[in-house]
């Protein structure tokens, strides 16, 4: 038994690895696809673009494990049934559900590792990376300038070059305007050529002008005289210095994004709810005391004489024993109250709708961690079985079959997660249905695994299909 168990071990551990690996590659590379407008063109260094991509990485183990998993398993199985070694396992009297103990082993601390990790690392790599992205996603493009073309990143400033050399430090035909002033582009300089560059620590650039004119407009000093004055320069060489600290990348406070919920692990997901929750009832309490206030009887301080003589006094109808102008008084009153109160019941309505949002979205992202857990086990119980029914290894059949039974769960696990987050479906449901639905499928192959089925021949289909055939043209 040690050895059947090694050598299952063994058949599973490296197209568990290798799949793993190509999963996350695919991932990262949509998930590069997605933001390359966002990275292209802004200077980021190295080790930004390698933070955002390992954090990203740690994001897509969610959907990565479950499909390597699903995939290993089949390729396992399949490979092993191929070669005839599940033939000769079943010979020496060990049966199916014996070969996969050792794996349901494995599998089983892969899920508790997977908790873990979806409570304790996956919180914190959601919010490094929201945090780097959302830095990432609203940094400013590199300044680059290019020939022919008004460059105006620089703020207060618009800067053209009619050539630049192939050492990207020669220009030829500068023109700058400077609009610091706020008054339009009253200051201008001109340049034949210059020199540019950056500071060592870049955070200016400057630029050494030669055989150029300054233009500069100005109102007059004196209050009296209106005129404006224009003043033209020549130099020989000068300097100019542009301020770039507004290209460096600036980090935003990561405790402003630690209130969503992908950020949090269960002890803060539970703790969130229960403060919504109390902060709903005391704003029904308060909302009921200020309605309770509505219901009331006005004292109008009536005499007998504002009141309209009635022929029958066993009339009920009090309001036309009022005269005209108390009876408007009263019909103007009770209108402000009921608008009042409509006003209030709808910042009720308002404020309720959104604390349910909040609590399903809290339920929700609780029941995900756990999920994540069991879907490993249950897309192991379907995996297994499959690759011993179809019998095929390598990255064929048994890549088919995964993708098909993972889009099968993943579609399940996103339309019950979108009923759940609408309030269509209870979030638990919601988000256990893909697990509800497919335990019985992985039971079901399981059982037909253990018995030799050959659930997904082709030819014992085509066979009866052709007996079929041959029966109805007989009769």
């Amino acid at each position: 038994m040690k050895k059947l168990h090694y050598l299952v071990l063994k058949a599973f551990i490296r197209p568990f690895i290798a799949t793993f690996l190509i999963v996350m590659f695919v991932l990262l590379m949509l998930f590069l696809f997605k933001y390359i407008d966002d990275l292209i063109g802004k200077g980021f260094d190295w080790y930004v673009i390698l933070q955002l991509l390992m954090y990203a990485s740690a994001t897509n183990v969610a959907m990565a494990l479950p499909l390597a998993v699903l995939l290993s398993s089949i390729m396992t199985f399949g490979s092993l049934g191929e070669n005839y070694e599940l033939v000769a396992i079943k010979s020496a009297g060990i049966s199916l559900r014996k070969a996969m103990f050792p794996l349901l082993i494995v599998i089983s601390m892969l899920s508790v590792a997977a908790f873990l990790f979806s409570d304790y690392m996956l919180p914190v790599a959601n919010l490094k990376m929201g945090s780097l992205l959302w830095d990432v996603r609203n940094q400013k493009a590199a300044f680059l300038i290019n020939e022919g073309v008004f460059n105006s990143s620089i703020p207060g400033y618009s800067i053209r070059v009619e050539k630049k050399d192939a050492d990207g430090q020669t220009l030829h035909g500068i023109v700058i305007y400077d609009r610091m002033n706020t008054n339009g582009n009253v200051n201008v300089v001109m340049a034949k050529e210059g020199k540019m560059f950056k500071t060592a620590d870049n955070s200016y650039l400057i630029l050494k002008l030669k055989d150029g004119i300054r233009y500069e407009e100005s109102s007059g000093d004196e209050a009296y005289n209106p005129r404006q004055r224009f003043i033209r320069s020549k130099f020989k060489e000068t300097e100019q210095k542009f301020d770039l600290s507004g290209f460096k990348m600036q980090r935003t406070d990561e405790n402003l994004f630690k209130s969503n919920y992908a950020m949090m692990n269960m002890r803060q997901l539970s703790y969130s709810k229960d403060s919504v929750l109390n902060q709903a009832d005391s704003t029904r309490k308060s909302a009921f005391q200020q309605l309770r206030f509505r219901y009331k009887v006005f004292n109008l301080n009536l005499k007998p004489q504002d009141l309209v003589p009635q022929k029958s006094l066993k009339s009920r109808d009090f309001i036309k024993m009022l005269s005209a102008p108390n009876r408007e008084q009263l019909y103007r009153m009770a209108g402000d109250d009921v608008r009042s109160a409509r006003e209030g019941i709808s910042y009720i309505v308002s404020s309720e709708d959104g604390f349910d949002k909040q609590i399903r979205n809290f339920i929700v992202e609780y029941n995900r961690k756990i999920t994540l857990a069991f879907s490993c086990l249950v897309l192991f119980f379907i995996g297994a079985p499959l690759g011993a029914i179809i019998r095929k290894g390598g990255l064929g059949l048994p890549v088919v079959m995964s993708v098909i039974f993972f889009l099968f769960y993943h579609i399940i696990s996103t339309i019950g997660e979108k009923y759940a987050k609408e309030g269509d479906l209870s979030p638990i449901l919601g988000m256990w249905m893909a697990i509800i639905i497919l335990t019985p499928l992985g039971v079901f192959l399981t059982y037909k695994a253990s018995i030799d089925s050959v659930l997904f021949d082709a030819n014992l289909y085509k066979q009866w299909l052709l007996r079929l055939f041959k029966r109805n043209k007989d009769a």
